[in-house]
């Protein structure tokens, strides 16, 4: 069992960073599993080198001592979010290329404008697939009027179904799990 706690580095941890943290370590010891430390620095305006520090030295004071993560390395690192780009940008021209993800070229105005719309109907305002499959046509007029896409993984057209340790077999209808977007328009991952 891999289990992770991937606080960002833009504070003091808190009650609940904490509360995460202890589970998570806790859950990772009593199944023989992995507790792995990840540092989710993907906020440039508000990210610090200080808060870093201090999120380090506070699972050390704590006594939650990681299995992999900054400072102690291992396979699936690095551990900070933002010297894996060429990592995630690999995968989204990966998924890109397996049909798996696709570029979409809404504004925050029209998708806005249909999710009103759908939530008027009583609809799921989630997204709701309008460029998942636009032509070379289509994505090239716009791209022509400027528009810079970001990336979306296509999601199943059937249920969605899982174990889930605490809730047992859990299913998701497809109108409920939009297709979400992966990488912003500024190449940005997302960590959702």
């Amino acid at each position: 069992m891999r289990v992770r706690f991937c606080p960002s580095p833009t504070g003091n941890l808190h009650v609940g960073n904490v509360r995460t943290a202890l589970f998570n370590w806790a859950y990772a010891r009593h199944t023989g599993g992995t507790f792995v430390f990840r540092v989710e620095d993907t906020d440039a305006a508000r990210d610090s080198e200080g808060s870093y520090a201090g999120l380090l030295d506070s699972l050390r004071w704590l006594g939650l001592h990681w299995d992999e993560g900054p400072e102690v390395g291992g396979e699936h690192g690095p551990y900070r979010q933002s010297e894996r780009m060429a990592i995630y940008a690999d995968v989204a021209a990966r998924l890109l290329d397996g049909g798996h993800a696709y570029y979409a070229y809404d504004t925050p105005e029209e998708l806005e404008e249909r999710r009103n719309a759908a939530r008027g109907e009583g609809r799921a305002s989630g997204y709701d697939g309008l460029h998942r499959d636009l032509s070379d046509e289509q994505r090239a007029a716009f791209e022509a009027e400027g528009r810079r896409p970001v990336v979306r993984f296509r999601m199943p057209d059937q249920p969605i179904t899982f174990t889930d340790l605490v809730r047992g077999e859990v299913t998701f209808e497809p109108e409920h799990v939009s297709d979400y977007v992966l990488v912003r328009a500024n190449g940005q991952p997302l960590y959702t």
